[in-house]
């Protein structure tokens, strides 16, 4: 257990198909090191294993945490939508259900944001590596180069957009409309913070990473997508457009 000072104010929302083999042991390193957490949110999207189920049995036991069920397989966009809109957390941030990222990272991750100094914190595999588990490079080299992209139009200096770890003031999440699919919040979501003018920071994280066989599953179509969502959120998406209600920025 880490000895942090994490608000229970802070939501973590996690999107989650087909992740029986891994959902509980996220859950249970999550609480065992983050006990003070004020609410986990599963969203089970539209699972044909035993993903819900998993959920519901440790639920059970926790009263911080919830399940919400998609009946079909929306894709990680529409599930973190569901989770944000859920939320009541000043502090939102995004983990994955399976063990690719380590929830011993977070406090980490959104200290920026408890220390009054950033808006929006992205945990980075690549800023300064730390434990990181050797495997595709020819997604180290699309990553690098949708981020280089994403980057110019931005203005912003990321070294990795596309990490799960995404931290929000949660005013900043909710009052923002996502519109893109699949994977493509990862983009849509940068592009909207870049309008915004949020204070963003990057701190470093561990990764340890799937091969296709134990369960990896973005692929060359999610990366032409990201193309696509580069120039739509840039070039033809207004900050107005961008969010219910524009969200105040602290000093």
């Amino acid at each position: 257990m880490l000895e942090t000072n994490i608000p229970s104010s802070l939501s973590v929302i996690i999107p989650a198909f087909n992740e029986e083999k891994t959902i509980m042991a996220v859950l249970k390193t999550l609480f065992e090191q983050i006990p003070q957490v004020g609410e986990v949110i599963v969203i089970d999207d539209g699972s044909t294993d035993e993903t819900a189920q998993q959920v519901e049995m440790f639920i059970a036991d926790q009263p911080k945490a919830r399940l919400i069920r998609h009946p079909t397989n929306r894709g990680k966009t529409e599930a973190l939508k569901s989770g944000f809109s859920a939320s009541t957390g000043d502090i939102v941030i995004v983990q994955d259900a399976d063990l690719e990222y380590d929830p011993a990272d977070i406090p980490g991750v959104i200290q920026p944001i408890l220390a009054g100094k950033a808006d929006v914190v992205y945990g980075s595999r690549f800023l300064v590596r730390r434990a990181t588990r050797i495997l595709y490079f020819r997604h180290y080299m699309a990553n690098r180069f949708i981020t280089f992209l994403s980057n110019l139009f931005t203005d912003y200096n990321f070294s990795d957009v596309e990490t799960c770890y995404k931290a929000f003031r949660g005013e900043i999440i909710r009052n923002m409309k996502i519109s893109s699919h699949g994977f493509g919040f990862e983009i849509e979501v940068t592009a909207k913070v870049a309008k915004l003018k949020c204070r963003v920071y990057e701190v470093p994280i561990s990764y340890y990473g799937r091969t296709y066989q134990e369960g990896k599953k973005i692929g060359v179509i999610d990366g032409l997508h990201a193309l696509y969502y580069i120039f739509k959120y840039n070039f033809f998406t207004s900050l107005k457009s961008s969010y219910r209600q524009i969200p105040k920025l602290l000093n």
